[in-house]
């Protein structure tokens, strides 16, 4: 039997903003331990699952076009080859998601179990987590659906519930499943609690492709039929899949909970019970209980400096934060935004990536440092006509052949040596050399070096954004 795990990529995590953004949410973060969340992800599930008798497949990564080319590369720095990395052309939730990964699995002529994760939790026992996969693959390679419930052990109002009442002779022994149950108010979280029947839903399952079909096709047969023009109509594009837009946009979203899982019929429904140090990390709240803490049980990162500050979590990514008399916040530092909250109004950080939407700042979608797949950009100043910027190239990257309209460009070589095209002419420039691109010439940047190449860039010009740039050719495809 094959075991295929399935990453669902998705989400903005809006509540871990600004480290969180939605061109780089929190799945492709370090949080937790030295890897990225996406990383840990693909990580947790080897072959020591194969004392199951179950081969362990490649994993299959649905993610969003728009961070398509950093998370190949995390997988790559992994060393992790992916099945596949399905694009998504917009986010319909994770019941479209995983259909797309189940009709893909069902491509090699067999029917695998699915193991389904989240890319942006955290579980810090894995020998743990991999012991449940073990308990519950039976049962879904009998045709159940099987979900992993974590131990309520207080009474948590922002995760949903599974009810599966057991006999309380073994812990771990998987359980029923009686009925998924959304958010509840304090009250209700409490009674819970206090039963002991209730789990909270980590939003983990596993189950063959087939049967997953199968049931959305019952519940929610509109999605299956979009995801199937969608899939019909992909395309194979470097380490992508890519499946048909017009198709997808025109899929209903929806969540894997409310599609299926709260409209399971009797009987068919598997919990395990998992006790593996799980998190979601749905806010800097949580983020906190999970992270080492100093004698006044402060987490912080980075420069930082406390003084009679207690209960707090505090970041610096760029410069010095310096806190004193500060109790039960949250101080997160970026290079060109600040949060500064108390630690209950967590929730209310995606209030404020809302607003500066509502205002068109670029701090709710992107940070200063902007990826790319040959290598990144941080734009380190700007004013009236001109901007500069610090490029990195990765080895053996090229930036594609272009042209603007609007701008000229100095380029000075701060690390490395660069290949430059610039109209007909193509020449090289070494560490402490120059060059100059006029406005309206062709040209085009390359590392052909071993080592990452490292320079500045000055923009001057009439106009400066993103979408004043001409492509003749690209490595990668882009448009």
């Amino acid at each position: 039997m094959n075991l295929q795990p399935v990453i669902l990529c998705g989400g903005s995590g809006t509540r871990l903003w600004p480290l969180s953004r939605e061109q780089y949410p929190k799945q492709l973060l370090v949080l937790d331990g030295d890897s990225t969340m996406l990383q840990a992800t693909a990580q947790r599930i080897d072959g020591s699952i194969s004392n199951s008798g179950s081969t362990v497949l490649r994993p299959i990564i649905v993610a969003n076009e728009d961070y398509r080319f950093i998370t190949a590369e995390q997988m790559r720095q992994a060393g992790i080859t992916p099945a596949t990395i399905i694009l998504e052309p917009a986010g319909r939730n994770t019941a479209p998601a995983l259909t797309l990964a189940a009709m893909h699995a069902l491509k090699s002529g067999n029917d695998p179990v699915l193991l389904v994760m989240p890319a942006d939790h955290v579980i810090r026992d894995k020998a743990t987590f991999r012991m449940a996969v073990a308990r519950g693959i039976a049962h879904a390679d009998s045709g159940k659906i099987v979900t992993f419930g974590i131990a309520a052990d207080r009474p948590e109002t922002g995760y949903g519930y599974i009810h599966a009442p057991g006999d309380g002779h073994d812990v771990h022994a998987p359980r029923d499943i009686k009925a998924f149950v959304e958010k509840p108010d304090p009250d209700t979280a409490t009674k819970y609690v206090v039963s002991g029947e209730y789990f909270w839903n980590a939003g983990i399952f596993m189950m063959r492709a087939s049967v997953w079909l199968s049931l959305l096709g019952t519940t929610r047969s509109d999605i299956v039929e979009a995801c199937r023009i969608a899939f019909s109509d992909s395309s194979v594009d470097r380490d992508f899949l890519r499946v048909g837009a017009e198709a997808f946009m025109s899929c209903p979203a929806d969540s894997i909970d409310y599609a299926v899982m709260e409209k399971l019929p009797a009987g068919t429904g598997v919990v395990i019970p998992l006790d593996a140090g799980w998190s979601d990390v749905g806010a800097w709240d949580a983020l906190w209980q999970l992270g080492e803490k100093d004698s006044d049980n402060n987490m912080l990162q980075g420069d930082v400096m406390a003084i009679e500050t207690r209960d707090t979590l505090a970041i610096a990514q760029s410069r010095l934060v310096a806190l004193v008399g500060i109790d039960n916040a949250v101080v997160v530092e970026t290079p060109d935004a600040i949060l500064v909250a108390h630690k209950k109004n967590m929730q209310q950080v995606k209030d404020i990536v809302a607003r500066l939407k509502s205002k068109g700042r670029t701090e709710a979608n992107a940070h200063r440092k902007i990826h790319r797949p040959w290598g990144y950009y941080d734009s380190i100043d700007s004013g009236e006509r001109f901007q500069v910027k610090r490029i990195v190239v990765n080895p053996g990257a090229a930036l594609s052949l272009q042209m603007h309209h609007h701008r000229a460009e100095h380029w000075i070589v701060v690390h490395g040596t660069a290949r430059v095209t610039r109209g007909e002419e193509t020449f090289l420039v070494s560490e402490n050399e120059s060059t100059y691109i006029p406005l309206g010439t062709r040209h085009r940047l390359e590392n052909c070096g071993k080592v990452a190449l490292e320079m500045i860039e000055v923009q001057s010009g009439s106009y400066l954004g993103e979408d004043d740039i001409v492509r003749f050719d690209d490595t990668y495809g882009r448009k």
